[in-house]
């Protein structure tokens, strides 16, 4: 077994964890762990360690019939997406509560190279957390398609299978999500 760098594609290395080759399931959840946390987390922040392990408990319960009918990563978000669909009508709450304020912790913990100065670092920072605050303000729909495109790497196609939209939906909605991070962001510079 290749290390972490395996140059296998990610179907690849689900049909040989499929197969019993548990190593194959290290490579991918070292390659999907981030990005998958990332989309829990700006969708259901308070439950987003605990979705977090239901989706990668599911993914391990499916491996016996995992068949690579589409690109891991849309299966991995689809799984994500009915998980919070899930989640939701259990809690049957305004998508509002779902959301904490951003914390300093969380800034502080981005990555900066260290040679900026100071005034550098807190421009960033605060430019951090507008993009937070206003990625929390985006309706649901367009929120979810955006994440999807940026973290799960999803065009139009793949995000309206894993939402179960159609594809002008899909489309609809991360074009205006685009469009109306652009506006928020621009307005508060």
């Amino acid at each position: 077994m290749q290390g972490m760098d395996d140059p296998r594609s990610d179907e690849a290395l689900m049909l040989a964890y499929r197969d019993g080759e548990a190593a194959a399931f290290e490579v991918l959840y070292t390659r999907w762990r981030g990005r998958l946390y990332r989309y829990l987390a700006h969708q259901a922040a308070t439950r987003a360690d605990e979705l977090f392990q239901e989706v990668w408990l599911r993914v391990v319960g499916a491996r016996d019939g995992y068949q690579p009918t589409a690109r891991f990563s849309t299966w991995l978000f689809r799984i994500a997406h009915n998980r919070l669909m899930d989640h939701y009508r259990a809690e049957a709450r305004g998508m509002a509560a779902l959301y904490d304020a951003v914390d300093d912790e969380t800034l502080d913990n981005l990555p900066t190279p260290t040679h900026e100065s100071p005034d550098t670092l807190l421009e960033r920072k605060q430019l951090a957390r507008h993009i937070l605050a206003a990625l929390a303000e985006l309706p649901a729909p367009q929120r979810e398609a955006f994440l999807l495109a940026e973290e799960g790497g999803m065009g139009p196609d793949a995000i309206a299978h894993t939402t179960g939209v159609g594809r002008e939906t899909a489309k609809s909605r991360l074009r205006y999500a685009y469009a109306r991070l652009r506006g928020m962001l621009s307005g508060r510079r």
